[in-house]
């Protein structure tokens, strides 16, 4: 039997009633109780927090020891006498806020060894430049003219290559590779990713795929993050670009002069084939694939495991392969099984 799991996190400090309904912008007169950790309701002890805004859970809420509890309004009533709520109309996101003070380190991971500093380790060529506060774990490479600013933590074995420019109160993870790229500030790049490598480009003949040589870079903007082992291919000629805000999955591959708006999100395995462009605030489900050479609106949402071939308008919700409006898409799926429904019943009928 393996061993009872460490606790990885340890809180970062306390937390004042008070301070809770400061951060969700309630007025609570009286709260003289502190909070030292969070919990799910079921386990919740009397110096823990928790949240609710999902009726699955309403037995546990009801049942719940916890300390307080950030709760929408549907479900206040249904909160023990025994524990503080703080009714707001968005408790995930109140705790999410109040998660980012109690655990910094989750927050924004930092070096693998609990350093600070360059470690003796590390490979960094006298060309580069480095900001004050930059940390660079044992293993880790920085190339000729590259430049790290401050406060910008490298994590071991990663690689950065020559020219690069990383921003300020960035986390570089484990064994990533960065070539060809601009990273903007307070950028989140998790363990294994690839950015700036080749994109995928041949001019196939009879002789055989003669390579296209991919003279662009990747721009990405500040506060994006990206997932574990994702990749994200250098521009054949015009640019790799992720935009602010954006939050990438793991095992994501975007490919070469593939344009991403603000604050899209794309799930995990999705895949982003070449000179695609993603408006502002687009969702990709995860393993969707979306073809080349394609314009996906603004707010667009594409539904899980779809394919998708064709433009997609701003705000449209689509789904399936070939994807298409979600409704379409629900209304013909149901025609399909009525007419499988129907065969089944003439097959069941007895011959004459």
């Amino acid at each position: 039997m393996p061993a009872q799991a460490l606790p990885f996190f340890i809180p970062h400090r306390v937390l004042a009633g008070r301070e809770i309904a400061q951060i969700a912008g309630l007025t609570c007169p009286n709260i003289d109780f502190m909070i030292s950790a969070v919990a799910p309701l079921e386990s919740a002890s009397a110096v823990d927090l928790c949240y609710m805004d999902n009726r699955k859970y309403l037995d546990d809420l009801k049942n719940t020891k916890a300390r307080a509890c950030l709760v929408s309004p549907r479900f206040s009533e249904f909160v023990p006498v025994s524990t503080f709520q703080f009714v707001t109309s968005d408790p995930y996101r109140i705790y999410c806020q109040v998660l980012a003070l109690l655990y910094p380190s989750a927050a924004s991971p930092r070096s693998t060894f609990g350093m600070k500093g360059v470690s003796e380790r590390a490979t960094v060529h006298e060309s580069s430049t480095l900001g004050d506060g930059v940390t660079i774990d044992p293993g880790a490479m920085i190339g000729p003219d590259a430049h790290i600013g401050e406060f910008t933590c490298i994590g071991p074995n990663a690689v950065i290559g020559p020219g690069v420019v990383i921003g300020r109160s960035c986390s570089i993870g484990a064994g990533c590779v960065i070539t060809h790229a601009s990273v903007g500030d307070h950028v989140i790049i998790h363990p294994g990713v690839a950015i700036g490598q080749d994109g995928f480009g041949f001019s196939p003949g009879l002789e055989g795929h003669l390579k296209v040589a991919q003279i662009g870079a990747v721009i990405v903007h500040d506060l994006v993050e990206i997932g574990a082992n994702t990749t994200i291919d250098r521009g054949s000629i015009r640019n790799t670009v992720i935009g602010q805000g954006s939050k990438i999955d793991n095992l994501v591959q975007i490919a070469h002069n593939v344009v991403i708006g603000r604050n899209c999100v794309i799930a995990a395995q999705a895949g982003i084939a070449g000179s695609t462009t993603l408006g502002n605030f687009v969702a990709v489900g995860g393993q969707s694939g979306i073809a080349p050479h394609l314009t996906i609106g603004d707010r667009a949402q594409i539904a899980g495991a779809s394919g998708v071939t064709r433009d997609i308008p701003a705000g449209e919700r689509w789904a399936g392969f070939p994807a298409r409006p979600t409704k379409k898409f629900f209304r013909q799926h149901r025609m399909v099984e009525l007419l499988a429904e129907q065969r089944l019943h003439i097959n069941d009928e007895p011959s004459s």
